[in-house]
């Protein structure tokens, strides 16, 4: 099974998973790139998975579907373009030959859901869009972070081995700011090099895995003290004793964070 990061607009991924004769397509905000992956490595395209309803994770689905003919699954509670299979929380979806699992991860949009396969060789994966970056998480355009928190910890109680597809790469960015958080994080500073060397030869930084991300990641670290001092020391009125309320103070310091 091979898994590929297609580039498209300034900063996203769109995942393509294929068999060398079909393959789904997560999140594709363009058709151009898929299309042409699929033309020169002969591939069907078997479905069309979607995360969530923002234009740059479904403004190619129209198109692919009119030429390819590939169903499309997509969040139950959000409006993608139809036709599409709903899906929610406990739902099951099977393509190439392999199962995947359906999480509701509301915060980013209200309607947010993530697809893991649990069984697959290279480690799980999950196709998480949105909710959960390399060292970050989304913006909370439609949902609390008491819904965020939840969602981040459903993704981090996921086997440490999990292959994380995000679809934009912030890694770096995302990176600055952790290391603002936790100075002294020595898993963090490592990781911050490794990305640096992988993007200095053009080169994603994803996927990421899950064990990383507990490890380097503040958004999945509301609970250490050091990530809730540093939360209170941008926000003074934060309970650090609340998962969720330091992670509404970071996410609101990463807002501002330049």
């Amino acid at each position: 099974m091979n898994l590929l990061a297609l580039p498209a607009f300034t900063d996203n991924y769109l995942w393509l998973l294929h068999d060398t004769r079909q393959a789904v397509v997560v999140d594709p905000g363009q058709a151009e790139p898929v299309l042409q992956a699929l033309q020169e490595r002969g591939l069907q395209l078997q479905a069309i998975l979607v995360t969530h309803h923002h234009a740059d994770h479904v403004g190619g689905v129209d198109t692919l579907r009119k030429a390819t003919g590939a169903p499309v699954y997509g969040p139950a509670r959000e409006c993608i373009p139809a036709p599409f299979i709903p899906l929610s929380q406990g739902s099951r979806v099977e393509v190439l030959g392999l199962g995947f699992e359906v999480m509701d991860v509301p915060g980013h949009t209200a309607g947010h859901i993530a697809y893991f396969c649990p069984q697959m060789d290279g480690g799980p994966l999950l196709f998480c869009g949105d909710t959960l970056f390399s060292g970050g998480c989304g913006r909370l355009f439609e949902g609390t972070p008491a819904q965020m928190q939840a969602s981040l910890d459903q993704l981090a109680a996921l086997p440490g081995d999990t292959r994380v597809c995000c679809t934009h790469e912030y890694t770096l960015s995302n990176l600055k700011f952790a290391r603002t958080v936790e100075p002294g994080n020595a898993a963090l500073l490592q990781y911050i090099s490794h990305c640096e060397a992988l993007r200095a030869q053009g080169l994603p930084t994803l996927p990421s895995r899950i064990a990383l991300e507990r490890d380097i990641n503040p958004f999945l670290r509301t609970r250490e003290s050091a990530v809730a001092a540093a939360a209170a020391g941008f926000a003074p009125t934060t309970d650090t004793r609340n998962a969720a309320a330091v992670l509404a103070a970071l996410r609101e310091w990463k807002n501002e964070f330049r």
